[in-house]
């Protein structure tokens, strides 16, 4: 009983240091997370887990927003995360964004995971159009954003039509032109050719390195008055504070750069800024809402810092991991190498094979031709050999006829013998003739003394028959008949004869000469993007090129100031990507 009872009271105390607990969703650019955290965690325990599973050390650009009432907040760090002014219905949901923005992504982003977060978000921003880009910067970041999804451009894998799918483009620039979505695929794709041979981090960083001289890259706009009443706007990004006109968030008509500015302060909700010049003027400005203040206190204090430590040496952990980043890029530099060269070889390896199984078909084609012409010969040999055959049978059969012809010519010569004894025979026959005729010649002359004599009674004869003739003229004619044609004499027979047609097949049989290719390796060369002149002469030309196209009466307000301060030499400038850098050491001016 005392053993049940103690194992009960271990339990239940146990149970009772078991922490209370609750459910927090993280959403990142590009994924979402839940964790179980315990009540008493602050806002750095929760920022620190998170950070540890995205495997993120570049922990100082980063921070977990929250909504109050149509206001953004931060988590602070040294507060308890249920303390804050957040939905109490779990899960409770937190963005995890980037809150500070680098001067220079390419020198101050050593992870590949913060780039990549870096890029995700800006480009979000690009699309959603809190960030202006113009048409031609728009279709080069598109360009570099399809690198890094795709990978290099391939026309067989990448066919028209296969980015219809996807958001590249500000739905402002699409409908600022008359273009087609195939005409803004096509020119995306003309830049995405070009950039074949980058990796993923490369592409991002290249987007990264033009979207940040973007006018509005990395500010938070915050609405103010002056002392005089007067609606502005207030922008704080990693150089310093910016004040612009509400109609007009390119340009500042002043700028306080960090480095001088002597102090910040507010007191309920009036700000004070305080030069390091005593000589100019402190600007003093309201804002609506100790929330919307207490914000820009945060983002003031978080880029000063940044900012003055930029101009430090990096520290320790910094510098391992740029020596880290330095020899994973090498790293990587060497696997891309390496299989490029495998590619290289796969490839041509795969030419070779295409070559030989070409080479097999031709084989294959060329053994099918000589086993159809070895077919033909066979058959024309058969047809030669009947042929023959019946040339031998005809050549028997001349044969046999000429022994038959040579023993006619014997009976011929046979009978041309008995031909001379009958000649003898005839002539005597003919001397007997001739005797007979001279008995007959006396014979015919007493018969023509006869004959005389008939004539004459003859004459008189007829003469009385045309006397009687002439009385019978009127009703009498004398009939007449036709003389009659003699038949044709038989033809004699044909003597047969035979004639040997000797069909001739001839065959021609052409081999094939077999070349062997050259295969020249191409290596392929990382190319790095071009220098800001090249670069701008592009967009410069991608811009001639689609400014035909443009609709004058859908150009928003930020199109017409981006217009005007491209023709004034861009004076909104803030680094020198692809556009003129800013004159430093610019002095406020007190509006």
């Amino acid at each position: 009983m005392a053993g049940a009872i103690a194992s009960r009271m271990s339990f239940s105390s146990l149970k009772r240091k078991q922490p209370k607990t609750f459910t927090v969703r993280i959403v990142t650019m590009d994924a979402e997370m839940e964790f179980n955290c315990e009540m008493k965690w602050k806002g750095k325990d929760l920022f620190d887990l998170v950070c540890r599973t995205l495997g993120l050390r570049e922990t100082w650009f980063f921070g977990l927003q929250y909504t109050i009432k149509d206001t953004v907040a931060w988590l602070k760090m040294d507060k308890k995360v249920l303390d804050h002014d957040v939905s109490k219905e779990e899960p409770v949901t937190f963005h995890f964004l980037a809150k500070f923005y680098p001067e220079n992504a390419e020198e101050e982003l050593v992870q590949e995971i913060t780039q990549h977060l870096f890029f995700l978000q800006v480009k979000k921003q690009i699309l959603d159009e809190k960030i202006y880009c113009p048409p031609e910067a728009s279709v080069l970041l598109a360009s570099y954003a399809v690198q890094a999804k795709y990978g290099d451009y391939d026309p067989s894998v990448h066919k028209r039509g296969f980015l219809a799918q996807e958001e590249l483009l500000p739905k402002r620039v699409i409908n600022l032109y008359q273009m087609t979505p195939e005409m803004w695929e096509e020119r995306i794709t003309a830049w995405y050719a070009e950039h074949r041979g980058r990796a993923r981090d490369e592409a991002e960083m290249e987007y990264l390195k033009i979207a940040q001289d973007l006018e509005m890259y990395g500010v938070n706009y915050f609405t103010i008055r002056n002392k005089k009443g007067t609606e502005l706007l207030l922008g704080v990004d990693a150089l310093g504070l910016h004040i612009y006109d509400p109609e007009n968030r390119l340009t500042p008509k002043i700028s306080f750069p960090w480095n001088e500015i002597r102090n910040i302060s507010y007191s309920d909700k009036e700000f004070t800024i305080k030069p390091l010049d005593k000589k100019i003027d402190v600007f003093k400005f309201n804002s609506s809402k100790l929330r919307v203040n207490k914000l820009i206190l945060q983002l003031c204090i978080g880029n000063h810092d940044l900012f003055m430590r930029r101009r430090k040496a990096d520290s320790l952990e910094v510098q391992q991991m740029k020596a880290q980043a330095r020899e994973e890029k090498a790293r990587k530099q060497m696997e891309r190498q390496r299989l490029a060269r495998e590619k290289q070889m796969r490839e041509e390896a795969e030419r070779t094979r295409d070559e030989l199984e070409r080479r097999l078909l031709q084989m294959k084609e060329e053994a099918t031709m000589a086993n159809e012409a070895l077919m033909r010969s066979e058959e024309t040999a058969d047809l030669l050999a009947e042929k023959a055959q019946i040339t031998e049978e005809e050549a028997k059969l001349l044969a046999q006829k000429a022994a038959e012809a040579e023993q006619e010519m014997q009976r011929i010569k046979a009978t041309a013998i008995r031909t001379e004894e009958e000649k003898r025979l005839m002539e005597q026959k003919v001397l007997e003739a001739e005797v007979l005729a001279l008995k007959m010649a006396e014979e015919s002359e007493r018969r023509a003394k006869e004959a005389d004599q008939l004539k004459q009674d003859l004459q008189e004869a007829r003469e009385a028959e045309r006397r009687a003739k002439q009385k019978l003229l009127e009703i009498t004619t004398k009939p007449t008949y036709p003389p009659m044609n003699p038949l044709p004499a038989p033809l004699p027979p044909d003597i047969p004869s035979f004639n040997l047609i000797g069909d001739s097949l001839s065959f021609d049989f052409k081999d094939t000469d077999m070349k062997r290719l050259s295969m020249e390796i191409e290596k392929e060369k990382v190319e790095y993007m071009e220098k800001s002149k090249h670069l701008q002469e592009q967009l410069n030309e991608l811009k001639t090129e689609i400014e035909a196209l443009k609709l004058k009466e859908r150009e928003t307000a930020l199109d017409i100031l981006h217009n005007e301060n491209s023709d004034q030499g861009g004076t909104s400038s803030k680094h020198n990507t692809i556009k003129k850098p800013q004159a430093q050491g610019r002095r406020p001016i007190c509006i």
